[in-house]
């Protein structure tokens, strides 16, 4: 799991771009395989690999691309509660 504490956005890019890299190479892909996997143009997968930058649909094609778009489900969907009176207001 990638701990988003105390991590700036580009160290937190960089980490997805790694573990999407050490998926892509588990498999056996190259880049220009994987790009082509997930639809998307081969400069704009290897600047994802080299410099963290993406658009949020090409990382959806990747995600997909290596069968992990589930992933996408869990983010931003569990609401955190402070206090149980947050779990009580939450419910009205």
């Amino acid at each position: 799991m990638i701990s988003f504490e105390q991590q700036t956005p580009c160290e937190i890019a960089a980490a997805l771009a790694q573990r999407v890299r050490a998926r892509r190479r588990e498999l056996g892909l190259t880049q220009t395989q994987m790009s082509r996997k997930a639809g998307m143009s081969l400069g704009s997968y290897k600047r994802f690999e080299q410099t963290h930058q993406i658009s949020l649909e090409s990382l959806i094609k990747i995600s997909i691309a290596l069968n992990r778009e589930d992933d996408f489900d869990v983010l931003f969907a569990k609401r955190e509660y402070a206090s149980i009176q947050d779990v009580i207001n939450a419910r009205r």
